[in-house]
């Protein structure tokens, strides 16, 4: 191998091993959360409320009629992805310690979410 393989390996192995580590810890957010989800729109429902999982930053579904994933940063800022069927969601916003807010938006509807940490 060349100088510059093995320069561009140490490279890649050198940045590559802080970002497993840093995966690797517990976030300040993990744990279980019922998020409630609300439309000023009738025709696109009100009031539904959805149990997510956070683990080590990820978001997973709790519920096998609703699939939840996305990210939550160390911040608190939060993306997350719901869908059921052939509907889907986006959503943005932040946690904050045990509660959360944001807006989402799917393909006609749009509206505001609120988190609670179970």
């Amino acid at each position: 191998m060349n100088g510059f393989r093995k320069g561009l390996l140490a490279g890649m192995v050198a940045i590559a091993v802080p970002l497993t580590q840093a995966s690797a810890t517990t976030s300040t957010f993990d744990g279980a959360w019922n998020v409630r989800i609300s439309s000023s729109s009738e025709t696109c429902g009100n009031g539904a409320t959805v149990s997510i999982g956070i683990s080590n930053g990820q978001i997973a579904s709790s519920s096998a009629a609703v699939t939840a994933s996305g990210r939550v940063a160390d911040a608190g800022s939060i993306n997350v992805t719901l869908s059921t069927g052939i509907k889907r969601a986006v959503g943005f916003g932040r946690l904050s310690g045990t509660s959360g807010s944001g807006t989402w938006r799917g393909a006609m509807c749009t509206g505001t979410w609120t988190a609670e940490r179970i």
